[in-house]
C-alpha cells in the first residue's frame, strides 16, 4: 500500500504545530553512531523521534549508550524525522531513500525500527506499506489514534472482536492503521512489535489496547507518564529483556578475548 500518508487527515492538519516554522530537508539530517566493538554492517537500530526534542535526544538521554553498555551488535541511526515530514506526507518516502534504501546498500540485513511517541506511529504506517525493509518494531509510548474509535474497538471487546467495516481508507487513517493491527498483529502475527508505556500516559487507551493482543513478554510498563524518563526506563526494560538481541549474534568482546 502506498497511499499512507493520504490516511492522515485531522492528524496533519493540527494548527498548533502546521504553524511551526520546520523544515524539511532532502536528505533528511540524521546522526550515526557505529558500534565500537564491531565493523560489520549487518544489524541496525533507527531511533524514530517524537513530537519534543530532536534527533540527538537519543544519544543524550543515554539510550545510545545503553545499546554500547551491553554489548548488543547493533549499530544506530538517527533521523531528524520530526512533524514536518508527516504533515507534508513525505516521511515514509524520505525515511526509504534517505535511511533504508542506503542502509541496505551498505550490508544492513536487519532493521530495526524504534518509534517513540509519535514515532511509533511513524515506525507502524513504515511498517505497514513496506514490510520486507524491517526485521522489528519498538512502540515507546506510542500515539495510535483518538479516542472515538479507541471506545469503539473497546466497546467491541477489543482489537479481536472489532470489525472496522466498510470505510474509504484515503481518509480514515485510524481505521486503516486498526485494521492492519488486527489483520497482522491479533489474527496473523507478520512481524515482532513490541510495546512500552507509561500507566499514567496520555495515550494510555490505545496502547492498552494493543497490549491485549501481543504476548504479555512483549509489553512492559512503568509507573511513569509520557516522557524521556520514562522512555528510557522502557528502553532499558527492553534491553535487558531479549529486545534487539539476535541469538546468533556473538559477544564481540567475548569473541576478541578468545
Amino acid at each position: 500500500m502506498k497511499t499512507t500518508f493520504q490516511m492522515l487527515g485531522a492528524l496533519l492538519l493540527l494548527p498548533l504545530y502546521a504553524s511551526c516554522s520546520l523544515l524539511n530537508k532532502t536528505p533528511m539530517d540524521m546522526v550515526t553512531y557505529d558500534h565500537p566493538n564491531s565493523s560489520k554492517k549487518e544489524r541496525l537500530i533507527v531511533f524514530m523521534r517524537g513530537m519534543g526534542g530532536n534527533h540527538y535526544s537519543f544519544e543524550k538521554e543515554g539510550l545510545v549508550a545503553d545499546i554500547c553498555e551491553r554489548h548488543a551488535p547493533y549499530d544506530m541511526v538517527a533521523p531528524n524525522a520530526h512533524f514536518g515530514y508527516y504533515s507534508d506526507r513525505s516521511l515514509i518516502k524520505r525515511m526509504k531513500e534517505d535511511v533504508i534504501d542506503p542502509a541496505h546498500a551498505q550490508g544492513y540485513k536487519e532493521i530495526w525500527l524504534i518509534g517513540f511517541s509519535m514515532g511509533g506511529l511513524g515506525a507502524l504506517l513504515y511498517t505497514i506499506d513496506h514490510p520486507e525493509d524491517v526485521q522489528g518494531i519498538y512502540l515507546v509510548a506510542p500515539f495510535l489514534g483518538y479516542r472515538s474509535l479507541l471506545k469503539e474497538i473497546s466497546a467491541a471487546g477489543g482489537v479481536s472482536h472489532w470489525e472496522p467495516g466498510p470505510f474509504d481508507p484515503h481518509k480514515k487513517w485510524q481505521r486503516m492503521l486498526w485494521r492492519w493491527l488486527k489483520q497482522n498483529v491479533a489474527e496473523q502475527p507478520t512481524k515482532p512489535i513490541y510495546l512500552g508505556y507509561g500507566e499514567k500516559d496520555p495515550y494510555v487507551d490505545g496502547q492498552r489496547l494493543l497490549a491485549q493482543v501481543l504476548p504479555p513478554d512483549r509489553v512492559f510498563t512503568v509507573p511513569g507518564g509520557h516522557g524521556y524518563e520514562s522512555f528510557k526506563g522502557l528502553w532499558d526494560k527492553f534491553l535487558d529483556n531479549g529486545g534487539c538481541h539476535p541469538t546468533d549474534a556473538v559477544d564481540t568482546d567475548a569473541q576478541a578475548q578468545r
